[in-house]
């Protein structure tokens, strides 16, 4: 069981995104700095498109940095009809949800402990913790933001999907005739 708005619980079937826009996942990654100060990332992705929308480094993200990097992104790219997460107090914050009602976008939270969920941040934490964090010393938070929006960069448009097509996210995103092989739905 997960919570949504007003403390009720979900237990609705995975949805899948059939189009771009419709479906964001988000979530949050750790790193350190070299001298061993805290990182926290803020990664945004279109699961359709397999885009990665935003990624923020900061010492700590609370909730209404949260908020404006939505907001940001729901001005320049229209806000999305669902948002899924885990259940991590920045995501579940009250700030947020009275943010959202605000907004035409419900969340979709995963149950806890089961990131088969949501899958497709799931994979791209993989590969950003194996392809960037796990390759880089960063000397500060400054440092770190800018490596950080080269490889998301890099990943949107130098990196062809294999469920794309061949065709990187950022190309696929300029193709919308072209539809991703998606997987069966999960029951939550």
């Amino acid at each position: 069981m997960c919570p949504t708005f007003g403390g009720h619980y979900s237990t609705q079937v995975l949805k899948r995104a059939e189009y771009p826009n419709p479906v964001w996942t988000y979530d949050f990654m750790s790193a350190s700095t070299q001298r061993g100060g805290k990182l926290r990332i803020l990664k945004v992705l279109d699961e359709y498109t397999r885009e990665c929308l935003a990624m923020h480094v900061a010492s700590s993200i609370g909730s209404r940095k949260v908020i404006d990097v939505l907001e940001w992104l729901f001005l320049t790219r229209s806000a999305p009809g669902h948002l899924r997460s885990d259940n991590g107090p920045e995501f579940i914050a009250y700030a947020i949800q009275d943010w959202l009602v605000e907004h035409p976008c419900q969340t979709l939270y995963v149950t806890p402990g089961s990131p088969w969920e949501n899958p497709f941040i799931e994979s791209f934490n993989g590969h950003f913790r194996s392809e960037c964090l796990d390759r880089y010393l960063f000397a500060n938070g400054r440092e770190a933001q800018q490596v950080i929006e080269g490889w998301r960069l890099e990943y949107n448009r130098s990196r062809p999907h294999s469920r794309l097509g061949y065709l990187t996210p950022a190309e696929f995103a300029q193709a919308p005739n072209i539809s991703v092989k998606q997987p069966a739905p999960l029951s939550l």
